[in-house]
């Protein structure tokens, strides 16, 4: 089976986007719409999550302002066949977001 791509944005106060996707091995051949489901399920009002709680880059940008979000806007799952680019493995990330998340103070 594939591996698997999340693919996700920031989106600052002026509107200006930064987008950004990690690839996990699937090894365990988890299918898609099991890991997307579990994905949605964490999210935040269904699309939002802290890139530093799911240990996924950070694409905020470098000149953040007091009206910046602090979160990242999550936008698909898909199977491809890229090269897995995170230390994580993809049952890692999986329990990883399933944790409660703590807003950057």
């Amino acid at each position: 089976m594939p591996n698997i791509k999340l693919s996700y944005l920031y989106r600052d106060s002026g509107n200006y986007k930064n987008f950004g996707a990690v690839v996990f091995a699937n090894t365990s051949q988890i299918e898609l719409s099991i890991v997307e489901k579990r994905i949605k399920n964490a999210l935040i009002d269904d699309c939002w999550f802290y890139a530093h709680h799911w240990q996924l880059p950070n694409l905020r940008f470098n000149n953040i302002t007091e009206s910046d979000a602090t979160w990242h806007e999550f936008e698909s799952v898909d199977y491809t066949d890229e090269p897995a680019n995170s230390a994580l493995s993809l049952e890692e990330f999986m329990s990883l977001i399933e944790k409660p998340a703590q807003p950057i103070v």
